[in-house]
């Protein structure tokens, strides 16, 4: 596939204003599916979980799932939409491979929640306002495994599997309005709006929210226009991207790629692309259609929604905090700086960190931690710290043993290294690789003798006064007992025997 060219992103930027565009699917947790039993369960066995309904078998009826109902609502009033009296579904025809009704029901014109709205921070600090112009109720397709070829994807494949288990799942998508003045900001913002849905439906409970798995993915439309020009520019829409890290990157990408378009006298087709991870590009999908192309039409076996004003301010009641106050409220407690915090923020790291607080670690260690070993590793792996195989109570646990003198920081390093591999808890690969710092004094003057008696001149450059001598012992005593001691004891110990107590 031949590369496209790309302007320099700040010359774009110079050039051209951004207009954005965010559609958030969010994967609703439920137990069943969105119109029929069947479960709703991640990681089954393909096409166990079917039934005539999401199977699109003729004479199929299908029946709405009440608690995605008031789950799509819940998620409506977290983004202070307002709840529709009355909602309908309706059809939007066209063929899906992996939807075998050939029509998704979804809403189009009486969506459940609409004009909402959403306050979203910036890298810089600034505080965006996004306007959410709907959040609609619908049903996922199900999943296509392409086999063959190199890249997983459907170019160059010998043929396609597909599972029918995820068909019907409950989704929700919110859409936003056209998101003006970000300017070089607009990437960051982008993954930043849906971070905050992500945090959003989590603390609502709603869903699992778990990017890698698909439970909340990205619609991201992106248009350029000429500094001062009123009419918009024609768009893109990259599908279905699944990390915060792919959003900025496609979204920046799109920036370059039609700028350089423009610049060249080339008009932007409207269209669907996708994003590649691996090659950090995306690449034409399919002509974008219009609602008009979709041929909406009212649901004729589902009656309309009409959630009654009492449910909705029952509902209501029931919000956690919003996620700015949760933030403001979080840092108070755990005393980040400004620039702590937002590294964390930035770093996607504010559940897992609240979490291991919560299991018993203080907010530096578990901050240490998550932004410091675990990125690295996740980093040098190229894989999302969501996909690390530890959990915040593992990190508390860790840091509960460093405090209690039982590791040194470079002990709990290799138990950490054990976790991801998955030996165990901390405690078992402690006892399993005999790590445990050494506590026993004996063990460590007999290390500390022999050293000595090794480098004499040492010991009279201590007696002298000079301690940072202590170093070099205090070194070989850690290598010979493997760094299982504890230096800070080390150095106690090693001045003793200089003064000759």
């Amino acid at each position: 596939m031949a590369k496209e060219q790309l302007m320099d992103y700040q010359k774009a930027l110079e050039t051209y204003e951004v207009v954005i565009g965010l559609e958030v699917h969010v994967e609703l947790n439920t137990n069943t599916k969105m119109f029929c039993g069947c479960a709703n369960v991640f990681g089954d066995e393909p096409n166990t979980n079917v039934c005539p309904n999401c199977l699109g078998f003729p004479g199929a009826m299908p029946a709405v799932n009440g608690k995605a109902i008031e789950n799509s609502i819940k998620i409506g009033l977290a983004l202070d939409c307002e709840i529709a009296a009355t909602g309908r579904f309706a059809r939007k025809n066209y063929f899906y491979p992996d939807l075998a009704k050939n029509f998704q029901t979804s809403q189009y014109d009486e969506p459940i929640a609409f004009e909402g709205k959403i306050d979203i921070e910036g890298p810089s600090g600034k505080v965006f306002t996004v306007d959410i112009e709907r959040a609609h109720m619908e049903e996922d397709a199900g999943k296509l495994t392409h086999v063959g070829g190199s890249t997983g994807r459907i170019q160059g494949a010998e043929y396609s599997l597909v599972d029918f288990n995820r068909a019907g799942v409950p989704l929700v998508e919110i859409v936003t309005k056209p998101i003006y003045g970000a300017g070089d900001e607009a990437p960051e913002l982008a993954a930043a709006y849906v971070r905050s849905i992500r945090e959003i439906v989590k603390n609502l409970g709603v869903s699992d929210a778990r990017m890698e798995r698909g439970n909340v993915r990205c619609d991201a439309n992106v248009s350029i226009r000429p500094k001062g020009q009123e009419k918009l520019g024609t768009r893109t829409e990259t599908k279905n991207v699944n990390s915060l890290r792919s959003i900025e990157k496609a979204v920046k990408y799109e920036i370059q790629r039609q700028a350089h378009l423009l610049s060249q006298g080339t008009a932007i087709i409207q269209e669907t692309r996708h994003w590649h991870e691996d090659r950090g590009a995306t690449s034409s999908g399919r002509p974008k259609s219009d609602a008009d192309d979709y041929r909406y039409f009212p649901e004729p076996d589902l009656v309309p929604i009409q959630p009654s004003k009492e449910w909705i301010e029952q509902l209501r009641a029931t919000l956690p905090e919003k996620p700015a106050i949760r933030r403001k409220r979080l840092q108070e407690l755990w005393g980040f700086s400004e620039l702590e915090f937002r590294d964390v923020v930035n770093s996607d790291l504010l559940d897992e960190i609240d979490d291991t607080v919560k299991a018993g670690a203080t907010p530096q260690a578990a901050r240490k931690w998550w932004t410091g070993e675990i990125a690295r590793i996740a980093n040098s792996e190229d894989k999302e710290i969501s996909e690390m195989p530890i959990t915040p109570k593992q990190v508390a646990e860790i840091a509960g043993l460093i405090d209690s003198g039982k590791l040194t920081d470079r002990l709990a390093r290799e138990v950490l290294t054990g976790v991801l591999a998955g030996e165990g808890d901390p405690a078992e690969i402690v006892s399993k690789r005999g790590l445990e710092v050494v506590s026993d004094d004996g063990a460590l003057l007999e290390a500390i003798d022999k050293v000595l008696a090794e480098q004499p001149d040492v010991l009279e450059k201590i007696r002298e006064g000079k301690l940072q001598a202590a170093g070099a012992v205090i070194g070989a005593v850690m290598k010979a007992m493997g760094g299982s001691a504890d230096a800070a004891r080390v150095r106690e110990l090693v001045i003793q025997r200089a003064s000759g107590e």
